[in-house]
C-alpha cells in the first residue's frame, strides 16, 4: 500500500463500471485507481477474554493477519497493517506468561505490530470482611491502542480503520478519528458471543461479527517455521478429532 502521508495520483479518465464490495469504492478512477488500505488495531485482552468465554483454547492460536484477509472485501481493500495492544501479566516467569510471549511472537512473525503496555498492583479491599489485597492491573492498553489509531491516521497509513473491541473507552478516540478525518472509513468489530458498543456503533459506519468459522479459518498452524521456530502450545491444540474447516467434506 501507499507509505506514511503519500498521497494517491489525482483522478483519471473513468473507466468501465465496477461495484465494490461491502458498498466502498476505489480510490480515484480509471487506471489509476487504488485499493482502500485497511488496518487493524485490536484491544488485545478484550480479545482475549471474548475468546476465553468460547470455551475453545484452540481458538486462541489466532492468525491475525489471516483474520484480517478474511474479513475484508479482497477486491476493493488492501491489509496494510495489524496492530495489537496488550500485556504479559506477572509473573512474567509463569506458563501463561510464556504462552503468551510465545504468541506474540508467533505474530510478530507475520508482521503484526505488537504494543506491549505493563500491569500495575493496585489495593483491594472487601467491602464484606475487611481482608486487603493488590491486585495486578493492566496498564497502557487503551492508551496504545488510542495513540496508534490516530497516529496512523494522521500519517495517513490507512483510509479504512477495522476497530476490534467492545470496550466503551475507545468512543473518544473513534469519535476523534470520524471529526478529523471524516473521510476515513471507521468499522467496529467483535468477536461471536460479545455485543457491540452502542456508543462505538453510534460513530462506526460499519459493523463486523466475527464468526466461530472465521476463527478456525484462521489459526496458525502447529509449526510456525522462520528463522526461529514457533511451535504451539500443546494448551493450544485442537481437540481430539478436530478437522480445519478447509478439509472438511462440503
Amino acid at each position: 500500500g501507499a507509505g506514511p502521508g503519500a498521497p494517491y495520483p489525482p483522478p483519471g479518465p473513468i473507466g468501465p463500471p465496477r461495484v465494490p464490495a461491502r458498498g466502498f469504492s476505489f480510490v480515484g478512477q480509471g487506471p489509476d485507481r487504488k485499493p482502500i488500505r485497511a488496518a487493524f488495531y485490536d484491544d488485545g485482552f478484550n480479545v482475549y477474554h471474548a475468546q476465553d468465554d468460547l470455551g475453545q483454547p484452540h481458538l486462541m492460536w489466532l492468525d491475525w493477519n489471516a483474520l484480517a484477509l478474511r474479513l475484508i472485501p479482497s477486491k476493493t481493500e488492501e491489509l496494510v497493517k495489524v496492530t495489537i495492544c496488550t500485556a504479559i501479566k506477572p509473573p512474567h516467569a509463569s506458563d501463561k506468561a510464556q504462552r503468551h510471549r510465545k504468541y506474540l511472537n508467533a505474530l510478530k512473525s507475520t508482521g503484526v505490530v505488537c504494543l506491549q503496555g505493563d500491569f500495575a498492583e493496585e489495593p483491594r479491599e472487601c467491602r464484606d470482611c475487611g481482608a486487603t489485597w493488590k491486585a495486578p492491573v493492566e496498564k497502557q492498553g487503551d492508551v496504545n491502542l488510542a495513540i496508534s489509531i490516530i497516529d496512523d491516521a494522521h500519517r495517513d497509513v490507512f483510509d479504512h480503520c477495522y476497530l476490534v473491541t467492545a470496550d466503551s473507552d475507545q468512543a473518544a478516540t473513534a469519535r476523534l478519528l470520524k471529526t478529523a478525518w471524516p473521510q476515513k472509513k471507521l468499522t467496529t468489530v467483535v468477536i461471536t458471543g460479545r455485543s457491540h458498543c452502542k456508543a462505538l456503533l453510534a460513530i462506526a459506519d460499519h459493523k463486523i461479527v466475527v464468526s466461530e468459522a472465521s476463527l478456525e479459518h484462521s489459526l496458525f498452524p502447529s509449526l510456525i517455521t522462520g528463522p526461529s521456530a514457533i511451535r504451539r502450545p500443546v494448551e493450544y491444540d485442537p481437540p481430539a478429532g478436530w478437522v480445519h474447516p478447509a478439509a472438511r467434506p462440503k
